[in-house]
């Protein structure tokens, strides 16, 4: 557990250690599911150490989850060209930490307001809430999003625009479901498929290519 996570879900820890300590004065048998409720949003919170591979080609998934959809697509507000996404989808029982995908620094960061559709279906990638960052260095130039959910309604930013960052750095989380995309370079190999689970900071991607 970071305490940096952690600090995310206060108002959450303490709504239910009230509601705990009500229940067990009037209704005891209840304050069971609150205790229940305590240990699984510590499960929520969690975020564990991970090690990126340190190839220069590689790019690691930015959060943990299933693979949505991989399509080629404009990409309107940054690069501002056609790139490959790579969708990935968060269920609440997944790590929400978001981690850069290659090393380099972050030049762009904008919150966008919106809906809070269900984030399995590409649909909502233009209709959510969501935080829009860019990851460049030498070699790239990476976007990367994060959705908000049906569940989800919190995006968190640790990260500011200038700061440089390593690969499988954390930069932000989502709090519950939720959907996290990257764009890729045209000339990107995508190496993942629809269906298939990724750690984030860990999982390979896509690999650029070799300068």
């Amino acid at each position: 557990m970071r305490w940096q996570t952690l600090y995310e879900g206060r108002w959450i820890f303490a709504v239910l250690a009230a509601l705990t300590v009500v229940a067990w004065l009037f209704l005891p048998w209840l304050s069971l599911l609150f205790i229940a409720l305590i240990l699984y949003t510590f499960a929520f919170f969690r975020d564990p150490e991970r090690v990126s591979p340190q190839d220069a080609e590689s790019v690691v998934a930015a959060a943990d989850g299933v693979v949505a959809d991989v399509v080629e697509i404009e990409e309107m507000e940054v690069v501002k060209t056609t790139m490959k996404r790579v969708g990935i989808f968060l269920s609440v029982f997944d790590v929400h930490t978001n981690r850069a995908p290659i090393e380099g620094k972050i030049v762009y960061r904008q919150h966008r307001e919106g809906l809070c559709l269900d984030a399995r279906s590409p649909d909502c990638s233009g209709k959510n809430e969501s935080m829009t960052w860019a990851f460049a260095n030498p070699r790239a130039t990476l976007v990367v999003k994060q959705l908000t959910g049906a569940v989800a309604r919190r995006i968190v930013g640790w990260s500011k625009i200038g700061d440089t960052v390593e690969k499988g750095e954390r930069f932000g989380m989502i709090r519950f479901g939720s959907r996290t995309e990257v764009f890729l370079p045209l000339e990107a190999t995508v190496t993942v498929k629809v269906g298939e689970r990724v750690v984030g900071g860990r999982s390979v991607i896509a690999r650029l290519p070799r300068q």
